[in-house]
Parts: C-alpha cells; sequence; structure tokens
C-alpha cells in the first residue's frame, strides 16, 4: 500500500490510497489524518487547489488539481483532535 503523498514538498502519511486513470490521466484519491496542530498548514496548503503530486512509493509525479474533498467534522481548532480528510487529485491536461 502507497503510506505518502508529496504535495508541494509536503510529506503527507496515508491512511487509504486508490488510483486510477481516466482519459489517460491519473486520478488519485487519498485519506489522511489531520491534526489539530497540523490543521492551519494543511488547510492552507490545501487553498492552493493545485500541486506538484509525488508519490514515491509508485515513481509517480504530475500537476494535479482538486477534484474533490471533505473533511470529518472535527473541530481542529480545539486541541488534541484529529478530524479525516479525503482528497481526489487530477492531473492536469497540458
Amino acid at each position: 500500500m502507497v503510506s505518502k503523498i508529496i504535495l508541494n514538498d509536503r510529506v503527507i502519511q496515508l491512511s487509504s490510497y486508490e488510483e486510477e486513470k481516466v482519459n489517460g490521466f491519473y486520478k488519485v484519491s487519498v485519506i489522511f489524518d489531520v491534526t489539530s496542530k497540523e490543521y492551519h498548514d494543511i488547510a492552507t496548503l490545501l487553498y492552493n487547489g493545485t500541486f506538484d503530486v509525488k508519490i514515491p512509493e509508485k515513481e509517480l509525479m504530475f500537476r494535479g488539481t482538486i477534484y474533490n474533498y471533505s473533511t470529518s467534522v472535527t473541530n481542529l481548532y480545539e486541541e488534541n483532535q484529529v478530524g479525516q480528510y479525503k482528497l481526489t487529485l487530477v492531473e492536469e491536461k497540458d
């Protein structure tokens, strides 16, 4: 199983990874936990919308854009909380 994804040089540990090709382009869906401490950095990163995506264990790199994402209802402003993020990225067409 793929254990991490790198978005713009930020390493994110994964609990789930799925990959497919749609019309010749990669579509990657991941699930990962975010702690209260990481929340601001992850939220700021995701606001970018488009990333340099690296999946080292698959030797896969592409420019990807958020297709879909959701979060658990966990209040990450409270200390010592952990939320779950679901993120789907699609490879950009040149």
